[in-house]
């Protein structure tokens, strides 16, 4: 699976993983189906391209898992699949960037929760970037708010998914000895086998015509977006030091807000693009000065 891109160093695997995530936005717009069933067919095709990966390099199919893992995974993989229908669903009612941005609270909310589930002591400099964060959301919150109702839903949509990426990102923390691509393929399948039943009893799949770009595109999003950025960015993760990922990661926001004002023509107000420089900004320094920055799996 493009030989040559293995050879790039860790650095430029995660920039080119991060920098494709930024991109999902505007695919996931392409795509004629409502999106309950676009979240499957994701993880559909990521789990097919992910055992073809597997099967090329002649590693086992499906990880062994002790049995305890496994309602930690199904439950994560759950809250990946919702967490993916709300994101697509905010991109229909407000811009990416918006979305993008609130939908980046997530690592706040994190940090927030941590110290009640982990009893771990939180710095005073990372109490302030929360607060700071949560300022920069009310103020893309309130002034999308003023822009209208159909933005202000796309809003609250963001921040459900933001909510559930959070639990993923928890969940995560207790799953013991399940790694990278493994992980992510148990949690693809769990995904899958979740919405699967949603999406037939909700009608999931039943969208406008689908035409040849919204077929390019969903398979862009479940074999490029799905398969092969999370084959390079879990091939780069583990030699990479925390602080490095936390930095790279913040490519995939900003990769999806400038590509929201040059591509799709999308506008935010004064307001909002002051909130979104706080959420991103002290969302990273929170990270880079906590003792351990977290590292979770992109959208």
């Amino acid at each position: 699976m493009f030989p040559e891109v293995w050879k790039l160093d860790d650095r430029k695997k995660m920039i080119a993983a991060m920098a494709s995530f930024g991109t999902i936005g505007l695919f996931v717009r392409a795509i004629p189906l409502p999106s309950a069933g676009i979240a499957l067919l994701r993880a559909v095709i990521a789990v097919a391209a992910l055992v073809l990966w597997r099967l090329a390099r002649r590693t086992r199919v499906l990880p062994a898992v002790a049995g305890g893992q496994l309602p930690l995974l199904l439950l994560s993989g759950a809250a990946m699949g919702f967490n993916w229908i709300f994101l697509f669903e905010a991109y229909r009612y407000t811009s990416v960037s918006v979305a993008t941005l609130c939908y980046s609270f997530a690592p706040a909310a994190v940090a927030a929760v941590s110290p009640l589930l982990f009893r771990e002591r939180p710095a005073l400099v990372q109490v302030l970037c929360f607060v700071a964060s949560t300022v920069g959301l009310v103020l893309i919150v309130g002034s999308g708010a003023a822009v209208g109702a159909g933005d202000l839903h796309g809003i609250l949509l963001a921040l459900a998914a933001a909510g559930l990426y959070a639990a993923v990102i928890l969940l995560n923390k207790f799953i013991r000895g399940v790694q990278g691509i493994d992980r992510t393929l148990m949690q693809f399948a769990s995904a899958s086998a979740v919405l699967l039943p949603y999406v037939l009893l909700t009608g999931g799949l039943a969208g406008g015509p689908m035409t040849a770009a919204g077929l390019l595109c969903l398979l862009a999003v479940g074999l490029y977006h799905s398969g092969f950025c999370y084959c390079l960015y879990f091939s780069a993760l583990p030699r990479l030091s925390g602080q490095e990922t936390a930095i790279l990661s913040y490519l995939d926001p900003l990769v999806a807000v400038t590509l929201s004002a040059l591509v799709l023509r999308e506008h935010m107000t004064p307001l909002q693009m002051l909130g979104g420089a706080l959420v991103l900004g002290f969302t990273l320094l929170g990270e880079l000065k906590g003792s351990a920055p977290a590292v979770s799996q992109p959208e």
